[in-house]
Parts: structure tokens; sequence; C-alpha cells
């Protein structure tokens, strides 16, 4: 268990350092990342990190899905617990470091709505839902893609921080708004970036669920 905490705060380390550690310098050199470069950092760190994560923790990464794998059996009370606690402190630590390399960054990757918060609320959901979905289908039921789960996975966090990313954020991931908030102080909306990832992947979760099942009848 040990290991696999482990695994789960640093990849998460790096996957908040990576990803807002983009956002963070795009703030600074005024848009020299820009929000394409963003979108595909993001992309790739999950990619790497599944690959070399996986077969120590599962690379679960996002208390969302851990706790969406401990609704439908996947890990017990144990894990979860530990997976989520290693995750919300990776991600803390990732943005204590951000703060501490670039001292007048405000933001630091913080996600905010960019509209009402009904309306990144359903969006952080949908999103949510569409990811957790996807790794159900590909890293759990599909054992002919497991393979290509990492770039699957990155591809689906890629194009969903594209596309939905100025809105509200495409966070995802309650640890990876929850690093940025604290630290830089910006907690307005915090609460959704925690619920809507969480109902969002319970209910992608099942929803695969569901669907695998049926196919295989």
């Amino acid at each position: 268990m040990l290991k696999k905490g482990l695994a789960e705060a640093l990849g998460t380390f790096l996957l908040v350092f990576c990803g807002t550690g983009a956002c963070t310098i795009n703030e600074v050199t005024n848009g020299a990342v820009s929000h394409v470069g963003i979108a595909i950092t993001f992309g790739l760190v999950v990619t790497a990190l599944i690959y070399a994560l996986g077969n120590i923790s599962g690379a679960n990464l996002n208390p969302a899905v851990s706790i969406a794998l401990w609704l439908g059996q996947k890990i017990d009370t144990i894990t979860m617990i530990a997976y989520v606690t290693a995750q919300v402190t990776g991600a803390i630590l990732a943005s204590t470091l951000l703060h501490f390399l670039f001292p007048t960054a405000t933001g630091l990757g913080a996600t905010l709505p960019a509209g009402s918060h009904m309306q990144s609320f359903i969006l952080e959901f949908i999103l949510t839902f569409i990811l957790m979905f996807v790794i159900v289908r590909v890293a759990l039921q599909e054992v002919k893609y497991q393979h290509l789960a990492g770039i699957i996975i990155g591809l689906v966090v890629l194009f969903e921080a594209m596309f939905a990313g100025p809105i509200c954020g495409a966070s995802m991931n309650p640890a990876r708004s929850i690093g940025p908030a604290l630290i830089s102080g910006q907690v307005d909306g915090l609460w959704l970036y925690l619920a809507a990832p969480v109902f969002g992947a319970i209910a992608g979760y099942f929803t695969a669920d569901f669907l695998g099942k049926e196919v295989k009848k």
C-alpha cells in the first residue's frame, strides 16, 4: 500500500505541476504557452503517467476516479482513502512549489467559472462523465484496448481541456482544483470542482459498467 500511495502522490504532483505549471507559465509570460499548449500539456502528462505508474497503483491520479472505482467495488475503502489523501497532498505540494518558483503569478492554474456556477457545474459533470466512461471501457472492460489506454485517456483529457477549458477550466479532478485554489487563495466556486467531477465520475462508471455487462450477454 505504501508504494501505491506514493505512486498516487507522485503522479498527482507531476500532473498538477506540469498541467497547472503550463497555466502559470502562460500567465507570467503573457500567453507564450497558449490555451492549446496548456491542453496538450495536460493530455501528454496524463498519458505519460498512466504508462509510468499504471502497473503500480492503477494511476488514478484523481479523487473522483478513486471514489467511483470504490463505489464500483474495484478498490476497497482503505485504498480509496489512501489514494484520495495522497492525491490531494501531491496536488497541494505541486502548487506550493509553483508558488515558490513563480511568486508573481496570481492564478497558479486555479479553475474558475467564466460564467455561472451552474454552467460550469454541468460542464464539469459531463466532462468527467466522458472521462470516466472511457477509462472503464478501455482500461477495465476491453482487454484488447488496454495497451492503448494511456493514449486514449490522454486524448480525452486533451480534447476536453481544448474546448471546455476557457469556460470551466476543464478540471475533471478535485485534487487538480484543490491545490491551486488553496495556495493561490482563489476558492470561488471550488465546491463545484469538488462535487461535479465526483458525481460525473460515478455516473460515468456505472453507465459504462451497465453497457459493458449488456455487451457480454
